[in-house]
């Protein structure tokens, strides 16, 4: 389905929302699987599943970290207003503490910040859903509620997940010519268009179990009510080479 933008053969990528139902996604609107590890997003003691490590792609599995006898588990993608479970275990001493999920990240100053709490069962285990009222890529971990002013101990294990929103973009081929940003384009140059963020910033994109992040190296699109315009490549990572209607998330991941 072509359509008239600054760019030639452009083709339209309308995102409509996060329903699980369109995304092939569990009912809590969770990536299911497939993508690879973000450098450094979810290493712990123990691991995590659902996910090789390949810089540039976010993670889309089921992540994991455990230490000192406290494990956070989480799916890595989710999406703007969806129900994202976290479940774990704390030693069964804690039986019946709470258990208080917190976040770090741009939106709570880069500092923890208590997201939701729960309380250990006998076994010490716990499972708690946070109905994600943000978005951007968030360090997560679980930690016993010591009381007023009581903090958390050194070394609580801690996950990364990244929640995205729904957008509309389009995607484009252009090889050989030159963007805003001034990078030279081929046909397996990865990148995105935008109207306002720097060039260079890093943006996290999600698509039936897909997931890359490329830097922004244009200016666009300027066709109305889009988001972003992709490159050829990009869009062909993400497996949206056929023009159409479909669902997809996005994220700029701000540097500290």
């Amino acid at each position: 389905m072509p359509v008239l933008t600054r760019r030639g053969n452009a083709h339209v990528v309308v995102l409509l929302s996060a329903l699980a139902s369109l995304l092939s996604l569990p009912a809590i609107g969770l990536a299911a699987s497939g993508g690879g590890g973000l450098q450094g997003s979810s290493s712990s003691s123990s691991g995590s599943s659902g996910s090789t490590s390949s810089p540039g792609n976010p993670p889309t599995g089921r992540v994991s970290a455990s230490t000192g006898g406290t494990t956070i588990t989480t799916m890595a993608a989710g999406f703007l207003n969806s129900q994202i479970r976290f479940s774990g275990r704390v030693d069964s001493s804690h039986a019946g503490s709470t258990i208080e999920i917190e976040l770090s990240g741009q939106k709570t100053g880069w500092t923890w910040a208590p997201t939701v709490r729960t309380r250990a069962r006998g076994d010490g285990s716990f499972s708690v859903q946070w109905q994600a009222n943000h978005i951007g890529q968030f360090s997560v971990r679980a930690v016993v509620s010591r009381g007023r002013g009581g903090g958390a101990a050194a070394g609580e294990p801690s996950v990364t997940i990244i929640v995205y929103r729904p957008a509309v973009a389009t995607w484009y081929n252009q090889a050989g010519s030159t963007t805003a940003c001034g990078v030279r384009l081929h046909a397996n140059t990865l990148g995105v268009a935008h109207k306002t963020l720097p060039c260079g910033t890093k943006v996290a994109f999600y698509y039936h179990g897909k997931s890359i992040i490329v830097p922004v190296i244009d200016r666009g699109p300027y066709g109305g009510g889009r988001d972003w315009d992709l490159t050829e490549a990009t869009a062909g990572y993400l497996g949206m080479k056929q023009a159409g209607v479909v669902t997809l998330g996005s994220v700029s991941l701000p540097t500290r």
